[in-house]
């Protein structure tokens, strides 16, 4: 969007917003939460023009949604206009039933006998009939549970427990994206794949994150929570002595992409949960790109990826974060990264140790300063290299975060961000 067009939306909203705000209207206590825009300075995406989302539509371009299929069709509807999306009640992307996406021909029990480690070993990839039958069936089933979120777009939950179930956000290569208020339960992957090659000892690994931000700029997500709801990972079985893998991430930050805030949601019971920048040979991509801001997030009961950060400035400053045993690490530092964590605060269990909170992928180097750990101060760098000193980090970022509007006392972070974080704290 041309920056002469963006301020006319705001100007536009901001008109709506004096509007509903006067003396004696049902409105002035309650903004319409689908109208709202990023506040100037409030991380990465109040770069420029800022992020504005929908909040210019027009009444023709203002609907709200109660299946999936109607989703699809409203997001699909009217190109880049701006448009406004309200989600109310459960859209099940999926149905929990994968029956209705396998191929004629694809049979599990007879590609764990193909690829078998005793029958194929671990030192090339599967190939053959089953592994053909069963890409074709992951296809149909990303045709169904991906939807793209098209530029100049505000989705908002409205009513009791708005959410969606087994649905894939592809926020892909579009500018100018609000996502707010909603549950996010995670896809479940119907065709993982074995990799025997990932590994000492192979791996399933699967596809559709719950959102993705995909080349594309000025993005607020927002008092969302992701969670893999009714199908953790313990409810799940293992083949080949490793765990079916039926999850990928719940949101993921990658190829190019610029200018994000992330605030006040919360990240429950999940294994690989946010990854910034996905390859490290990705530089031609996302060199000077992928700058995101993670402030006021709950990140509970996960187990690493909070978030990992390959080549972008990432700003992750006031967030809460409760682990419980399976607990590996919270900040992954990858390569060409640049990351500030600043008063944040952790809660950790009994064998897990302030050593553990960063994970050195490559010596990049990390600014960590204020943060608290069970209630005291921690040097974060100097934890990990106490624990580590094998492969230390290098303290230092090298730049300084400047787009933060109010940042809290660490020691007051955990009770602030319970009280404020989730999809329901929205309405």
């Amino acid at each position: 969007m041309k920056p002469r067009t963006r301020a006319a939306l705001v100007a536009a909203c901001a008109a709506l917003v004096l509007t509903a705000a006067a003396p004696g209207t049902a409105q002035a206590h309650r903004p319409d939460p689908a109208r709202a825009t990023l506040p100037a300075g409030d991380g990465w995406a109040s770069s420029g023009p800022g992020t504005t989302g929908g909040a210019g539509a027009d009444a023709a371009h203002v609907r709200t949604v109660t299946t999936w299929a109607e989703l699809k069709s409203a997001l699909a509807d009217g190109g880049s206009a701006p448009k406004i999306i309200r989600v109310r009640g459960t859209l099940d992307a999926d149905g929990a039933d994968c029956s209705g996406f396998a191929t004629d021909g694809y049979d599990f029990d007879r590609y764990l006998a193909d690829y078998d480690p005793a029958v194929w070993g671990y030192e090339k990839e599967v190939s053959g009939p089953q592994e053909d039958l069963r890409a074709a069936s992951a296809a149909r089933q990303a045709a169904a549970v991906e939807v793209k979120v098209p530029a100049n777009t505000t989705l908002v939950g409205v009513g009791h427990r708005p959410s969606v179930v087994g649905g894939s956000l592809q926020i892909e290569g579009v500018d100018n994206v609000i996502v707010r208020g909603l549950t996010f339960e995670s896809p479940l992957d119907c065709f993982p794949q074995w990799d025997p090659t990932d590994g000492d000892t192979g791996n399933w690994n699967s596809e559709y994150d719950a959102a993705v931000v995909h080349g594309s700029t000025h993005v607020w997500l927002d008092h969302n929570t992701f969670t893999d709801g009714a199908h953790p990972d313990s409810t799940l079985p293992a083949y080949y002595g490793r765990l079916y893998q039926r999850h990928d991430g719940e949101l993921d930050i990658v190829n190019g992409a610029d200018l994000v805030t992330v605030s006040w949601n919360v990240f429950a019971d999940h294994d690989k949960t946010l990854m910034i920048g996905n390859s490290d040979g990705a530089g031609a991509t996302d060199e000077g790109r992928l700058r995101v801001t993670l402030h006021h997030n709950l990140f509970e009961n996960i187990v690493e990826r909070a978030p990992r950060v390959r080549f972008g400035q990432v700003d992750v400053y006031n967030n809460a974060f409760v682990a419980n045993a399976d607990y590996v690490y919270s900040f992954g530092i990858g390569h060409a990264s640049r990351l500030v964590a600043e008063k944040n605060a952790f809660t950790l269990p009994r064998g897990v140790t302030a050593g553990d909170v960063l994970y050195r992928w490559n010596d990049f180097p990390v600014t960590a300063r204020g943060n608290l750990v069970n209630g005291r101060p921690v040097d974060l760098v100097d934890a990990y290299n106490t624990a580590h000193p094998e492969a230390p980090l290098t303290a230092g970022a090298g730049w300084t975060p400047t787009l933060r509007t109010h940042v809290d006392p660490a020691r007051s972070v955990p009770r602030t961000v319970a009280r404020g974080a989730g999809a329901d704290r929205l309405r």
